[in-house]
């Protein structure tokens, strides 16, 4: 069975448009058209409904979709494991990692790893710890830093980080001088949270939820630095990982009572293949992260 024609089959069935199959994987639209009749022809099954508009793929359609990303996928892995032979310090790591972990604990180690290993591509994802598990579950991405607390019973892990949640505030706020901060009195304030799907918002919505509290917010950013500056404006007070504040003049942090922890695991699905770049690459952040508690 022709592979690129199943890939192109994968991609008309995802995007549910010929013309946007066609872009995404660069040929004309007549030869995707002229492809996915000859993969008719050669399973022998109708796999396109082109009279109904409702339905794209047709059941027998449906079910080669399914068995075509599982061969699509371990293909790909046979792939990497022949190029491993080739040389065993090339390869590409896809790792997905949140924009704070990303902007303040990496930077520093993913350039010592690139200089200490510069055929080793790392292509880097950012997204929330739910939308990072799920394209590991996907195969989308070889490794990611999800949350360590919920674990998937799909997935394997090995706790890397632990820190404490704690709200970040400008120093002249009142409840700066607390000695803690509980999370009734963090939601009646004014407040500047990550958009849903990041653990820091997560928290907070569930409690309130949970409470039936109506949630004042004023802005809601994944920009770090944004963030940070509404803070330090009086536009709200945020939840943060306490280091995230450590050289800012104007602000201060408060711990939660009862203490929230914020727990990060290295994460990789149990039946993906994982490379020697992947397994390096796991080796050095377990090796080079320091633990905090």
């Amino acid at each position: 069975m022709n592979l690129k024609r199943l890939e192109y089959f994968c991609q008309l069935a995802e995007l549910g448009n010929f013309t946007r199959a066609a872009q995404a994987v660069g040929i004309a639209q007549p030869a995707l058209t002229v492809a996915i009749q000859k993969l008719e022809q050669e399973v022998g099954l109708k796999l396109i409904n082109r009279a109904d508009k409702n339905s794209l793929l047709t059941a027998e359609g449906e079910v080669l979709y399914k068995l075509a990303t599982q061969l699509l996928s371990q293909a790909k892995q046979v792939e990497l494991e022949l190029e491993e032979l080739k040389d065993l310090e090339r390869g590409t790591i896809r790792f997905g990692v949140s924009a704070m972990m990303g902007s303040y604990y990496f930077p520093k180690i993913l350039t010592e790893f690139k200089q200490k290993y510069p055929n080793i591509k790392i292509h880097l994802v950012d997204q929330g710890t739910a939308a990072l598990e799920k394209m590991l579950l996907n195969s989308e991405l070889d490794l990611a830093l999800v949350r360590g607390d919920l674990e998937n019973p799909q997935l394997r892990y090995t706790e890397l980080i632990n820190e404490e949640v704690v709200a970040g505030m400008v120093s002249s706020h009142p409840l700066a001088a607390e000695q803690t901060i509980s999370l009734a009195q963090f939601c009646q304030q004014p407040l500047v949270l990550f958009h849903e799907g990041y653990f820091l918002r997560e928290v907070v919505s569930q409690y309130s939820k949970k409470h039936q509290l109506a949630l004042n917010i004023c802005m809601e950013t994944n920009l770090i630095e944004l963030q940070k500056s509404l803070v330090r404006n009086g536009v709200g007070i945020t939840t943060c990982l306490s280091r995230i504040l450590q050289n800012e003049q104007q602000m201060t942090s408060t711990p939660f009572e009862p203490k929230i922890e914020f727990k990060l695991s290295l994460a990789w699905k149990k039946n993906h293949y994982l490379s020697k770049a992947s397994k390096v690459f796991m080796t050095y952040l377990s090796s080079t992260v320091e633990p905090t508690n």
